[in-house]
């Protein structure tokens, strides 16, 4: 089992940056897939980007592209989601996911809120 612990939410005004962490119990090296996932109120959970750890190949939600960066941290078994310029709609509980490539188990983290006033 994978525990996946996020960090760095909170409220921040529109404009504003802030940074998430996620730190895992596994090897982010030997997963595979690392990524960041988004659920606003009364909406379905989004993917936002997503990162090959062994690559580090990346893909970008529409909608955070040139606002958005996730990187990785292998040594640290850590995965970031930089996110510059956010705007209201980004308002999200933003959730940490790692996929293991080999036996393609999901694991997820438990989420941490993303307020952005206006």
């Amino acid at each position: 089992q994978v525990q996946l612990v996020e960090s760095g939410g909170g409220l921040v005004q529109a404009g504003g940056s802030l940074r998430l962490a996620c730190a895992a119990s596994a090897s982010i090296f030997r997963l595979g897939n690392m990524g960041w996932y988004r659920q606003a109120p009364g909406k379905q959970r989004e993917l936002v980007a997503t990162i090959i750890t062994r690559g580090g190949s990346t893909n970008y939600a529409d909608s955070v592209k040139g606002r958005f960066t996730i990187s990785r941290d292998n040594a640290k078994d850590t995965v970031y989601l930089q996110m510059n310029s956010l705007k209201s709609e980004d308002t999200a509980v933003y959730y940490c996911n790692a996929r293991d490539l080999m036996s393609q188990t999901t694991y997820w983290g438990q989420g941490t809120q993303v307020t952005v006033s206006s």
